[in-house]
């Protein structure tokens, strides 16, 4: 067991033991260090089409490895997180692959939820994490006052760039997000992925590991260099910036 798994197993944070893979909604610190993101993916075919379904998946919404990580089109839901003396990251939502994802940030955006809340989770070459008006990594509540289910399809998958829900295990996504940073990539050997999300992490880095654990419902298209700046300030033991990284605000558009 990686040795970071102990240390979460002895300070009673990881509830799940080494059996869950995810990144906290309740303040036990991540389950992985930058010096832990250097495993790479291990390329598995997706089921084949059989001739019989050729012509109904013909007209389907079936994507490849490119749509995560295409600019936004007019008519597609953007919003823009700017980070106090940092700068602005720009985020192209996908309402149809999760729906009660997208409905519940922009919701809290608009309402003005995360305005002033600060990053209480940053580690450098892994991901960047708020949401929590606590600032503790334990509060939050979603536009339902209760926990919501993941939505997960094959191809919106944690890479570089991506925009995730925070949890603390199988459903229970909240108002805490994170987003990927790290950039590693390469062959992995994590089974189980299918074939656009093993070219999704190989052509743009990413953690192969957290897939199918955290909700993907955005990808930065703009302002990837203001989320490096900010993942590499400096933090505590416990992963919390010495200085507060606050976000100003967020807002919601519509791709002109």
């Amino acid at each position: 067991m990686h040795m970071f798994y102990k240390k979460l197993l002895k300070t009673g944070c990881f509830a799940l033991a080494a059996a869950m893979i995810t990144i906290s909604a309740t303040g036990c610190g991540s389950e992985k260090k930058a010096e832990d993101t250097t495993k790479a993916t291990e390329a598995v075919s997706t089921e084949s089409v059989s001739s019989t379904d050729t012509e109904a998946n013909a007209d389907s919404d079936i994507k490849d490895e490119t749509y995560q990580v295409a600019p936004p089109v007019a008519g597609d839901t953007v919003v823009t997180i700017s980070f106090k003396d940092y700068g602005d990251v720009k985020i192209k939502m996908f309402p149809n692959e999760a729906p009660k994802a997208v409905e519940n940030f922009t919701t809290l955006a608009t309402q003005g939820y995360y305005n002033g809340l600060t990053l209480h989770r940053i580690i450098k070459n892994f991901m960047i994490q708020g949401g929590d008006p606590t600032g503790t990594g334990a509060g939050g509540e979603s536009i339902w006052g209760e926990a919501f289910e993941d939505e997960f399809v094959d191809y919106l998958v944690p890479i570089r760039g991506s925009l995730c829900m925070a949890n603390a295990g199988l459903d229970t996504n909240g108002s805490q997000f994170f987003i990927t940073q790290i950039a590693e990539t390469g062959t992995t050997d994590y089974p189980g992925l299918s074939e656009v999300a093993t070219k999704l992490y190989q052509n743009n880095g990413g953690a192969p590991w957290l897939t199918n654990h955290h909700t993907v419902f955005g990808q930065v298209y703009s302002g990837m260099d203001i989320v490096d700046k900010i993942a590499a300030v400096e933090t505590d033991a416990n992963d919390a910036p010495t200085e507060s990284v606050i976000i100003e605000n967020v807002s919601v558009d519509t791709f002109k």
